[in-house]
This record gives C-alpha cells, sequence and structure tokens, in this order.
C-alpha cells in the first residue's frame, strides 16, 4: 500500500480531480506528438514540431487562467495550451495532415500554427516571437475597453533574444497592462545551446529592465508552473501590469522532423533529462499522494488513446481543401 503523502495541488486550491485532469492532458499532448512523429516518419504529414518536455509547463500555466475571459498566444510547441483551451485531438490531427477541416487554417499552413476564434486562441506566424506585440496589444484594448482579462503569450527563450520580445515587453510594461510572458526555456534555439544565446544568468533577468517582475520556476513541475502563472494572471486583474515567468524544461526530442539533433548534443545529455520527464514526474507525484493507481492509470491510457487512434483515423481520411480555394482567407474578398 502506498503511503499517502502532502497533497501540494491542495494548498494552490485544486482538487483531487483537477491535478487528474491536467495529467490527461499532458499525456494527451504527448501521445498526439508521438503519433505524429510515426506518421511523418511514414510519410503521412509533413512536418512535426514537437512538444514532448515541455507538456507541465504548458498544462500547469493553461490551467491557472481562464478559459471565459483570457486570450491565448501560444507558440508553435504548445500542444498542451491548446488542449487546454479546447481545441481537440482530432482538430490537431486534422492540422497535421492539412485538411480542409483544420481549424487554424484550412490545411494551408504547417502544423503548430494554432487559432481557433471560438476558444480565444489568436493565430500565429511562422516568423519567430511575432505573437509578442500581437498579445500586447489585445492586453491594451482590453485594458482600453475595461474587459477583466489578461493576455497569455509564449515563446522559446531563443524568441526573447527578438525585438519583437523586447519591444513588447517594454510597452506593456510602461504601460502597466495585464500581460504574462512565459518563455518555455528548452535549452536549446534549434542548435545553439542556452549559454551561447544569453549574457544574463536567466531570461527572467531581463523583466527588470522592463519594470516587471520576472520568475523562474521548474518547468516540469506543473504545479509550480500554476503558481507563478496564476499569480501573474492575479496581478495582471488588479491592474499591477505584466509578468515574465521562466520555465526551464528541456526539449526531449529533435527541434522538428527535419532536424538532426545528434550534430549539436550528445546522446547522454538527452537520455539524462528523459530522466526528469514530467509525464513520468507528474504521474509518479499522484501515486505517491493515492490519487492515482494503476487501474486508473490503463483507464486514463486507454482513454487518451482511443481519442488518438480515432483522430488519426478521422484526420487521414478527411478530404483535403480544393487547389482554387488555396488562397481563400489569405487575401481579401476575391
Amino acid at each position: 500500500m502506498v503511503e499517502k503523502v502532502e497533497n501540494r495541488h491542495h494548498a494552490l486550491g485544486l482538487s483531487d480531480e483537477k491535478v487528474l485532469e491536467m495529467y490527461e492532458t499532458m499525456l494527451l499532448a504527448r501521445r498526439i506528438d508521438e503519433r505524429m512523429w510515426l506518421l511523418n516518419r511514414a510519410g503521412k504529414i509533413p512536418f512535426v514540431i514537437s512538444c514532448q518536455g515541455q507538456e507541465a509547463a504548458q498544462v500547469g500555466a493553461a490551467f491557472a487562467l481562464d478559459k471565459e475571459k483570457d486570450y491565448v498566444f501560444p507558440y508553435y510547441r504548445d500542444m498542451g495550451v491548446v488542449l487546454t483551451f479546447g481545441m481537440t485531438a482530432r482538430e490537431l490531427m486534422l492540422s497535421g495532415f492539412a485538411k480542409a477541416e483544420d481549424p487554424n487554417s484550412g490545411g494551408r499552413q504547417m502544423p503548430g500554427h494554432f487559432g481557433q476564434k471560438k476558444n480565444r486562441i489568436v493565430t500565429g506566424s511562422s516568423p519567430v516571437t511575432t505573437q509578442v506585440p500581437h498579445a500586447v496589444g489585445v492586453a491594451l484594448a482590453g485594458k482600453m475597453e475595461r474587459k477583466d482579462l489578461v493576455t497569455f503569450v509564449t515563446f522559446g527563450e531563443g524568441s526573447s533574444n527578438q525585438g519583437d520580445f523586447h519591444e513588447g515587453a517594454n510597452f506593456a510594461g510602461v504601460h502597466k497592462l495585464p500581460v504574462i510572458f512565459m518563455c518555455e526555456n528548452n535549452k536549446y534555439a534549434i542548435s545553439v545551446p542556452i549559454e551561447k544565446q544569453l549574457a544574463c544568468e536567466k531570461v527572467s533577468d531581463r523583466a527588470i529592465g522592463y519594470g516587471m517582475p520576472g520568475i523562474t520556476v521548474d518547468g516540469n513541475d506543473p504545479l509550480e508552473v500554476y503558481k507563478a502563472v496564476k499569480e501573474a494572471a492575479d496581478n495582471g486583474r488588479q491592474g499591477k501590469g505584466p509578468t515574465l515567468v521562466e520555465t526551464v524544461s528541456y526539449r526531449l526530442t529533435p527541434h522538428s522532423s527535419d532536424d538532426d539533433d545528434r550534430s549539436y548534443r550528445a546522446p547522454d545529455e538527452v537520455a539524462k533529462a528523459k530522466t526528469l520527464d514530467p509525464i513520468i514526474t507528474f504521474g509518479a507525484y499522484l501515486k505517491e499522494t493515492a490519487i492515482l493507481n494503476d487501474n486508473l492509470e490503463k483507464e486514463i491510457n486507454d482513454r487518451v488513446m482511443k481519442l488518438v487512434n480515432d483522430a488519426t483515423d478521422y484526420a487521414e481520411n478527411a478530404p483535403y481543401a480544393a487547389p482554387e480555394e488555396a488562397l481563400k482567407y489569405v487575401y481579401g474578398d476575391l
């Protein structure tokens, strides 16, 4: 019999049911991602840009937001964020196959270009970091219209070196806008390690220059991320301005399906990082607190795999967009 240990999530106001939901969402993101890699290697979908290793940060943060009020501006790895905000496994798989029913772009953009108006997921673009000024703009509009909302924008640590980040952070800091900037630091900007990207020790060190609090947390711990983002959201709603949250994790896969990470990082480094895999460590926490047991774990796994299998079958057999509609929604009324 497992001895029950302290429930950290209760101190955060999270029920046992809620943390199981977090775990299942993390697992669903992982299993969709793994299936997409298999489909890519089988030549059935063209491209994968992975979330593996970052699910805890994404789901922990998204659960701290209000899905009825807040807007999310995800970057291309944020499958955990968009699943939490209401996108389905089927919709993500339709995007992977570039089918007509893809809700993000009707199959017109690469996977990872998330956008769904009904779920307050604001569309992104291929150039990295362009979502940051957009999040700041929506926060400004919300403040001007006196709406109770915060905007949540994510990006990698490489993106924190781009002008879009600095301009957006400066504007949000000056005008005390309700923006949460979350840097998902996975240690590599494609092949460039963190120590060759930053002169400061942490991405969060940059916050002071923009007059906002900055915090670095363990990105493998969804509860720690939840706590940081919840506090940032509360501060934003109270008119205290923006926050920079840095979640430190590790990218468990190559940068994308077109990348060979063996050329710039050692297999031992990746193997060591996998021992801290958030799917494993959060599952272990749930077992230690006697919330998760073997039977329930199997039930969750079976439910998740059915969603993934059904989504794959549907998307693979769904129709492609008609060639004559290639420019629909791209330009003005033609």
